[in-house]
């Protein structure tokens, strides 16, 4: 049944006078209770406003209703400021343009959702850039950028938000226009009288107070900056805005200023014993005038990208720049020299360089999680000192961690003496919260004394905002209300941050969360069995809403539903949101038959892009199994499940009764096939597959052996019933290659189908099955042709039958054809065909098995060129399903079809799996094979 939103006469009015949409349903409040914070805040209405003339229409509504304001834009916050209680105006949606560029003023001129990237993209091609670049560049906004003045990894070199900024245009919560900039007396600035009069008078009261109550830092972000009206600064109303969380006026556009990079760049790593060492090296870099120093310590890569590091246990990235290559990597050299590190290297390919500085960008994600698979949350993530007493700062930190019995991995801008850590707080219980609030009112004592900042770049929201008076002290802070005040006198924009702040530790997402785990079909070893936890993987930096174009060697996938529909819902961030708010219970009420849930997990294609590519490791694949498998439980299914969910069984029983001649003469007969896809649920512009005349196993069968068996083919049911030239392709070659091959004798499932579609009880038993079928005695190699069957062997199994010793064990032995080959025969050389590839490396190898055997085979070969990343949209049923075909052809044209049209007419196309096989079919006539079949054709 559908619910009332909270307050349907709000709603209804801002219908009436936004053109943008307004929305006030469950799920839309439910997708923006969150940031990336441990803070949650459940909104009245959303709002996604056209124009300017839509914010203040919205303004005027929610004035009159007395309901709070909040503007956001990506949600990448981290200390709560982008939530709120009221209206939320989602600038991400319309006002995102990049409106001018003015390469001879080095100025352009944004929208606040403008996404960074895309200003850096329109900039570029005048050999300018915008100096902050937060690790979120790819999706954070320079409205939420200003809001929170961020800085990024080069602020040693161009400074925060705040030192970009020249204009801002900005409404008041009373709908009062103001024109922000650098002076009031050449009309640059233009605020309403009564504010102007106000602020000059409370500066003019408290100069000596402005002029001597800050720190002296480059990274001072925490409070108002007041200190930039100041006469002797140029009374910068502009700067002294920027950092003002969303507390003053709601920015409706911004001119901000743009910096000349260097023609080239090169990274010096520099290694040190510990990030200590490597901490009170970095100030000792500045004076070379490097780019970047950046800082983090071998804990935080679990393992991950040492190979491409100088030995150590701790780094500084320090990029250089200079005219020409030689002379960057001189700079670079001479930043090496002057780190007294142990070792170190310079770096100066281009695509090295960006693999390092992934490592570094995914550390807001990766820290989430400890070595031991322990939750570490944000709250304390950015504190900043004087760079000179950052390695000081570190030891006195690492003991007040100590004393606390916390756990945390600092990294991040040593060279501005700001650290960026996760520590492993219980937020679950009231004794977690008590140390978490004893921690934070210690460390805000150990910050001041070394006369730092509490937020050096991503603002105090609710996190920080209620210890300022122990940095700034009563009377600094009481200025900083009055200020709020004078701007905002109703006190209806973001309240409870900065200005009369909300207790640290309230409005805490984790209120409401189950406390024990629940029963559940996976295993969720990661996370100790429980369900929430896995959903409170998703800590909100939101790499998954990163739309931009991928290049040739960009393999990733996540997120393809929502790089081709752009709503929030159809993130991977948003489809956990919507699940922790089904736990939570508050928001979506529905439990497990939440039709919210269930639609935002409708487009979700089931491709695991987000289990390798999301930092903190979300599997929103298993996350919707889990939820369809309790969804539909006792209920009546749609007709795809049945159909498509049940796959296997039926083309089981069509071989064996021999009628695949029959069934593939009936698909040609038009309306006997839109008879088969309407009862099957199938998408009527999709062509049904033919089946093979003889399956895979049934021509094996006439085979006569070649020797002792050195590997087991396992003959899934894409190759087995659908694509038997992949099978016999690969024993032309494990054969060829020293490695000939036996069959089980008895058909075997991985059970994959009955996975994505959730019927779980259903997918046990046949994996049960095959464990039965499989001679699992001796120590063969299990090859797997089909890559998503491979990783459900590998992941789904041990996860579905934890209990099953044999599950594990046939887990550790699935091989691709690929590693097969590799691993087992290394010295053979494949077949030279000297052609040049392109096609598809299925989503489930690159998120579970990994491609670097294909692309070491593929080279020996003489196949030269990248498979293209991403999904190719069908997804197993997800692109024969009757509603999705629409979405199915968008993510294929995202990128695999645009390679594969732009490849030349020689090239070779190919695609391991069959889904992606059948997709180019299907979509352009391409024919396509299986990497067996390309070596089994130079043979």
């Amino acid at each position: 049944m559908a619910r009332h939103a909270p307050n349907e006469p709000l709603i209804r009015e801002l219908r009436a006078a936004v053109a943008g949409e307004v929305a006030g349903d469950a799920a839309s409040r439910a997708l923006v209770t969150m940031d990336a914070s441990n803070h949650r805040r459940v909104p009245l209405a959303v709002v996604a406003p056209r124009d300017a003339e839509d914010v203040a229409a919205a303004l005027a509504v929610a004035r009159a209703h007395g309901a709070p304001v909040l503007a956001r834009g990506a949600g990448t916050s981290i200390a709560g400021q982008a939530t709120g209680t009221g209206v939320v105006l989602d600038f991400t949606r319309h006002m995102h343009r990049v409106l001018s560029v003015d390469p001879e003023a080095r100025t352009a001129t944004v929208q606040p959702g403008a996404i960074c990237d895309r200003l850096r993209e329109a900039a570029a091609p005048h050999g300018l850039t915008f100096g902050p670049d937060p690790s979120t560049h790819a999706r954070c906004t320079l409205g939420g950028m200003i809001g929170n003045n961020s800085c990024g990894a080069h602020s040693v070199a161009w400074g925060t938000t705040a030192d970009s900024v020249h204009a801002l245009s900005v409404l008041t919560y009373r709908g009062e226009t103001a024109r922000l900039a650098r002076g009031v007396a050449n009309g640059a600035t233009q605020v309403p009288p009564a504010l102007r009069r106000g602020v000059e008078e409370l500066v003019a009261a408290r100069l000596a107070l402005l002029r001597t109550g800050y720190p002296d830092l480059p990274r001072r972000i925490s409070g108002y900056a007041l200190d930039e009206l100041l006469p002797e600064k140029g009374r910068d109303w502009a700067r002294a805005f920027t950092g003002s969380e969303g507390t003053l006026g709601v920015l409706t556009e911004a001119t901000v200023r743009l910096v000349r990079p260097p023609a080239a760049r090169a990274l010096a790593v520099l290694a040190y014993a510990d990030e200590s060492a490597a901490a009170d090296a970095a100030a000792g870099l500045l004076p070379h005038g490097p780019l970047t120093v950046e800082g983090m310590a071998a804990d935080l890569l679990a393992g991950a990208g040492h190979e491409l590091l100088p030995p150590g246990g701790a780094w500084l990235f320090a990029e250089a720049g200079g005219e020409t290559d030689a002379a960057a990597r001189a700079a670079a050299e001479a930043l090496g020299r002057a780190g007294n590190a142990r070792a170190h290297a310079v770096v100066t390919a281009p695509e090295a360089q960006r693999a390092l500085w992934r490592l570094r960008e995914d550390a807001a994600g990766l820290s989430t999680r400890m070595p031991d698979g322990g939750e570490a949350w944000p709250g304390w993530e950015d504190c900043a000192v004087p760079p000179a007493r950052l390695g000081a700062y570190l030891r006195e930190f690492r003991g007040l961690l100590r004393d606390h019995g916390l756990r945390g991995t600092p990294y991040g801008h040593f060279g501005d003496g700001c650290i960026h850590i996760r520590i492993d707080f219980d937020l679950l219980s009231a004794e977690g919260v008590a140390r978490y609030r004893a921690f934070a009112e210690e460390l805000a004592g150990l910050v001041a004394a070394h006369g730092g900042s509490l937020s050096g770049e991503h603002g105090d929201g609710m996190a920080r905002a209620e210890l300022l008076p122990r940095l700034y002290g009563d009377e600094l802070v009481a200025a900083f209300t009055e200020f709020k005040d004078l701007w905002d006198p109703d006190g209806g924009l973001n309240p409870g941050v900065l200005a009369r702040p909300a207790p640290l530790d309230s409005h805490l997402r984790f209120d409401g969360l189950p406390r024990r785990p629940l029963p559940m079909a996976f295993a969720y070893p990661e996370d100790g069995g429980d369900f929430s936890a896995a959903v409170r993987r998703c800590v909100g930096v939101a790499k998954c809403r990163d739309t931009q174009p991928r290049s040739p060697a960009d393999s990733s996938v996540m997120c393809p539903s929502y790089r081709v529909t752009g709503e929030e819902r159809h993130s991977t961030r948003g489809r956990a949101r919507l699940l922790h708010e089904m736990l939570t219970g508050e928001v979506i009420t529905g439990g497990w038959r939440s039709e919210e849930v269930h639609e935002a997990l409708d487009l979700c294609l089931s491709c695991k892009g987000c289990h390798s590519d999301c930092p903190v490791g979300v599997d929103m694949a298993t996350y919707k199994a889990e939820f369809l498998h309790h969804h539909y439980a006792g209920r009546l299914r749609p007709a795809a499940h049945y159909a498509l969910g049940r796959l296997p069984r039926w083309l089981a029983l069509t071989a064996a009764l021999r009628l695949a001649p029959a069934a593939n003469a009936a698909a040609g007969v038009p309306p006997l096939a839109a008879l088969a896809k309407r009862l099957a649920g199938v998408a009527p512009q999709r062509p049904i597959p033919p089946l093979a005349r003889e399956p895979f196993s049934r021509w094996w069968s006439r085979q006569s052996p070649v020797g002792p068996p050195a590997v087991l083919l396992f003959p899934d049911t894409f190759t087995n019933y659908l694509s038997p030239s992949a099978g016999s392709a690969a024993v032309r070659v494990l054969t060829a290659a020293g490695l000939p091959p036996a069959l089980p004798q008895r058909p075997v499932c991985c059970g994959l189908t009955y996975i994505t579609t959730g019927q779980l009880d259903q997918a046990r038993a046949v994996l049960r099955r095959t464990l039965d079928r499989l001679p699992l005695a001796g120590d063969l190699p299990v090859t797997v042709l089909e890559p998503p069957c491979a990783a459900a062997l590998r992941t789904d199994l041990p996860a579905l039958l934890p209990d099953d010793p044999r599950a594990a064990q046939l887990a550790s032995r699935v091989l691709t054809f690929a590693e097969a080959l590799e691993r087992h025969a290394p010295a053979w050389d494949p077949p030279r065909l000297n052609r040049p590839v392109a096609g598809q490396t299925h989503c489930h190898q690159h998120a579970v098995l990994g491609d670097t055997p294909d692309r070491r085979l593929r080279e020996r070969a003489g196949l030269h060129g990248p498979l293209s990343g991403g999904c190719c949209g069908l997804a197993g049923n997800f692109g024969f399903e009757r509603a999705h075909w629409d979405v199915s052809v968008a993510c294929a044209e995202d990128t695999l079809l645009p390679s594969v049209r732009a490849a030349t007419p020689d090239t070779l196309l190919l695609a391991d799996g069959y889904s992606c096989r059948t997709q180019l079919t299907h979509l352009g006539g391409h024919r396509s094979y299986h990497l067996a079949e390309a070596l089994a054709s130079g043979l």
